[in-house]
């Protein structure tokens, strides 16, 4: 009686295991994407009429989009972080948890400087403010280190030039 009790048990216990093997598999492939570093962002280089360049990693995904340059303790040299929005718009931006002062552009469609700010303070506790709108609609905001902007001479009406790094 007992070897007919063991063999009915057997298909349960089969089953069991290979929905326990599937949701680990399920679990490993989940961790590995947090684990597991994303491709490096693409790089735009902006070129400015006075001849400096500077690098910006685009901010590419929600993360970026939502945190920027938070939680960083410094940028490269020539650095900075370029969002592109999908429509033109009076765009905001914070500066939460940033760790050093900032330089921002407002640039629209046609790749002109709308607005700037200089030395933008970082922000560690709410409320944090909220810099824009600029005077005229803009499809791109620029972020540098602070001092990027007297560097690079810009102004207002400036047309930038955009080349993808590969």
């Amino acid at each position: 009686m007992q070897s007919g009790q063991s063999r009915s048990s057997e298909p349960g216990q089969k089953k069991n295991r290979i929905i326990m093997m599937v949701l680990l598999a399920i679990l490993l492939m989940s961790v590995s994407m947090f684990v597991v570093e994303r491709k490096e962002s693409s790089i735009i280089v902006v070129r400015f009429p006075s001849g400096v360049e500077l690098e910006t990693e685009v901010a590419d995904t929600p993360e970026k989009q939502l945190f920027g340059l938070a939680f960083r303790e410094e940028l490269p040299p020539n650095g900075g972080m370029l969002y592109i929005f999908e429509e033109n718009g009076l765009h905001r931006v914070r500066t939460k948890e940033y760790r050093f002062p900032i330089d921002i552009l407002w640039v629209d469609e046609s790749h002109h400087v709308v607005h700037m700010l200089e030395h933008v303070e970082p922000c560690a506790k709410d409320p944090c403010p909220s810099y824009g709108p600029p005077p005229e609609a803009a499809r791109y905001v620029i972020q540098a280190e602070s001092g990027f902007l007297k560097k690079s001479g810009a102004m207002r009406n400036d047309e930038l030039k955009y080349s993808l790094r590969m």
